[in-house]
């Protein structure tokens, strides 16, 4: 069984005991968190795709951990005008751990 949820902006595809990286989530590493944009449930014989949402279903999850992503440098130049600027970003991620699905 799988299904394909909607955080942060992104869309992904999620199955029971996988690990996945979101876009950071205000919940504290150990807690409980429940994904309800559903797009997609899928359970092998029947796919139930949502218009735009799967009417009562939800991917429930528990947080891992939370960090950050690797550094992406920004390099801006001008050329002849002695013009350089370099600067760094690295996004900050929630890391959890798929409990189930419910349909």
């Amino acid at each position: 069984m799988y299904a394909i949820v909607e955080s942060g902006g992104k869309q992904l595809k999620v199955e029971p005991g996988l690990r996945v990286r979101v876009e950071q989530l205000p919940a504290e590493p150990g807690s409980q968190v429940v994904l309800d944009r559903v797009l997609l449930v899928a359970d092998g014989k029947t796919v139930t795709v949502g218009r735009p949402l799967v009417e009562k279903a939800r991917v429930l999850a528990t947080v891992v951990a939370h960090g950050r992503g690797p550094k992406l440098y920004i390099q801006k130049f001008h050329s002849k005008n002695n013009y350089r600027r370099r600067t760094g970003h690295r996004q900050p991620f929630t890391e959890l751990l798929v409990e189930r699905i419910e349909a």
